[in-house]
């Protein structure tokens, strides 16, 4: 699909209020060219002494104007809409290709915090300021092609110059397409950059502080943003210029109207309507040229952003960012809690890892990994650092999106097509290495929805984190602080853990849930856990893990060199 189709479709979203607001500026753009004619009849009866035809040209001058003014001013309130929904529809799109676990609309994670808030907000603005300026090159279009007809009438010459200007500026906006792109690629990626180690440096703040890190920090900060300036710098100095160029073909082409109409001035053949007309005209002809550069440049920034944005969404297609859905976002719309779309539950017997490999550019991953798990076992699996265990558990639940995976998992000797929708509750539940909290409260950290309050007080009991709620000034709904920030380490990987299993999972998936926990909570943990009857298979180099577990798979190399039945 073309970048026009893309934009079609962008459009096609909130059409009626997208052709509403468009009429109205059309209309305000347009309207000069009824007031241009206007004033040649009015000086044509002023000529003739006719005051009386004065007065009713006046008149419709004041009423052109005021629905000029009145056009305007409703195009403005409408387009206000308009530029919400437009971007409101593309984020929404990459929005739901992020937190989509599986399925069709399944993307690849963004890098970081930071990144995504070039893709959220600059690159969605970008296409939508090409839209914006569409709207300018068309109503500038049907004003210039009115214009033309009528001046046309009184001096044909005049009116064929006028796309001198337009057919230049194409040329040479077309001549910068390649460097047009290559300087706005260059600025998105170097404020990525920027924004990026903003954002990580907040999240560890405390670990700048303590290792006096702050120094190195902005050494690196000063050297990204020097970076983000250079090409800022040339992406606007050429966006700039070309509109600069524009504005100069304009007043070139404006100069061209003047020298052949020089003739029909001099000689008297224009009476004072056809000059009036001519004066009124003249300022406003150079609207379209101007535009068209702009909209012209803005055309390929709208493609870097297309193609940057198809990065987060599924298969990398642009048409996913484009992908129709329903946002009640206008006034008076409701607004629905959208239900938690699951799978169905499909009681665990028996799960087969079949020549399972994840293999990363690097080299790095696993290597024909095979093993079976069955009903409420515990399956602790364990090894050197690098030997691959997180990618192991990754590219089981179908989440290692880098890696090139091959093999088969099988759920009670079927095999799982697409691992990422199908391993998620209330089949199965992934606490990765590093807990992920929100600035809410306890409660919302572990329903992350709608989950009823005795499935939450059950989840908090078998991840040990009850005491520790009781003694909370707000009980559950106490506030945990950005990512959890008021807990300690222990707390945070507990609270998460109540997390995954507060609906009740087939399968719990744990990425060394107990390295910060005392040896007497990961023991009740384990024990909470195997008396609920919980299938488990956790990463761990804890002694009282394989003490608990009834298989220790042992990785090394991205290879299992031990398979332990306790």
């Amino acid at each position: 699909m073309n970048q026009w189709s893309l934009i079609w479709r962008v459009i096609r979203h909130s059409r009626w209020t997208f052709w509403g607001g468009w009429a109205l500026f059309v209309l305000f753009f347009t309207l000069p060219v009824a007031i241009g004619w206007a004033l040649s009849r009015a000086f044509d009866a002023l000529s003739r002494g006719d005051s009386a035809e004065v007065y009713r040209w006046v008149a419709v001058l004041i009423v052109v104007e005021v629905a000029r003014m009145a056009s305007i001013h409703g195009g403005a309130l409408v387009w206000a809409r308009v530029w919400l929904q437009m971007q409101t529809f593309l984020r929404a799109n990459m929005l739901a290709a992020q937190v989509a676990s599986g399925g069709p609309e399944a993307g690849q994670p963004v890098g970081s915090a930071g990144e995504a808030v070039t893709h959220f907000r600059d690159d969605a603005e970008d296409v939508a300021r090409f839209i914006d300026g569409l709207i300018d090159v068309s109503a500038g279009l049907v004003f210039t092609m009115m214009a033309g007809v009528v001046l046309g009438a009184t001096n044909l010459a005049g009116a064929l110059v006028l796309v001198v200007p337009l057919v230049v500026v194409a040329i040479v906006t077309k001549s910068l397409d390649a460097r047009i792109r290559q300087y706005r690629a260059a600025d998105r990626e170097a404020t990525g950059a920027v924004t990026g180690l903003v954002g990580d440096v907040m999240a560890a703040a405390t670990t700048v502080k303590v290792n006096d890190a702050a120094p190195d920090v902005l050494d690196r900060l000063r050297v990204l943003v020097g970076r983000r300036r250079e090409t800022a710098v040339r992406d606007r100095v050429l966006e700039e210029g070309v509109y600069a160029f524009s504005r100069g073909a304009t007043d070139v082409g404006l100069g061209l109207v003047l020298l052949v109409g020089a003739g029909a001035l001099s000689s008297g053949r224009f009476d004072v309507g056809e000059l009036a007309l001519f004066v009124a005209y003249l300022g406003w002809l150079s609207f379209l040229p101007r535009m068209a550069g702009r909209a012209m440049a803005r055309h390929k920034q709208a493609g870097v952003a297309f193609g940057r944005m198809a990065g987060l969404v599924a298969d990398a297609d642009p048409r996913n960012t484009v992908t129709d859905r329903s946002l009640p976002i206008g006034v008076g719309k409701h607004r629905p809690r959208p239900s938690a779309a699951r799978p169905e539950r499909v009681p665990l017997e028996r799960l087969d890892v079949i020549g399972l490999s994840a293999c990363y550019p690097s080299g790095a991953g696993v290597h024909d990994v095979s093993f079976s798990v069955m009903r409420s076992e515990f399956v602790v699996v364990t090894g050197p650092v690098g030997a691959g265990k997180s990618t192991l558990l990754r590219a089981l639940l179908g989440l290692a999106w880098q890696a090139e995976v091959a093999g088969e998992v099988c759920w009670n000797g079927v095999r799982i097509d697409d691992r990422g929708s199908f391993l998620v509750p209330p089949n199965a539940a992934f606490l990765p290495q590093v807990p992920q909290l929100i600035s809410d409260s306890v409660a919302d950290n572990i329903s992350f929805g709608r989950v009823e309050a005795d499935r939450v007080a059950r989840a908090t009991e078998l991840a040990v984190m009850d005491a520790d709620i009781a003694e909370m000034p707000d009980g559950i709904e106490t506030m945990i602080g950005p990512r959890g920030l008021r807990l300690s380490g222990g707390q945070r990987q507990r609270l998460a853990g109540a997390r995954a299993i507060v609906h009740d999972p087939e399968l719990v998936v744990l990425d060394d849930l107990s390295s910060a926990l005392d040896v007497e909570t990961e023991l009740r943990l384990w024990q909470n856990l195997a008396d609920a009857g919980m299938t488990v298979i956790a990463v761990s180099h804890r002694a009282v893990a394989f003490d608990r577990a009834d298989r220790v798979l042992r990785l090394e190399g991205g290879r299992i060199v031990a398979d332990a039945v306790i």
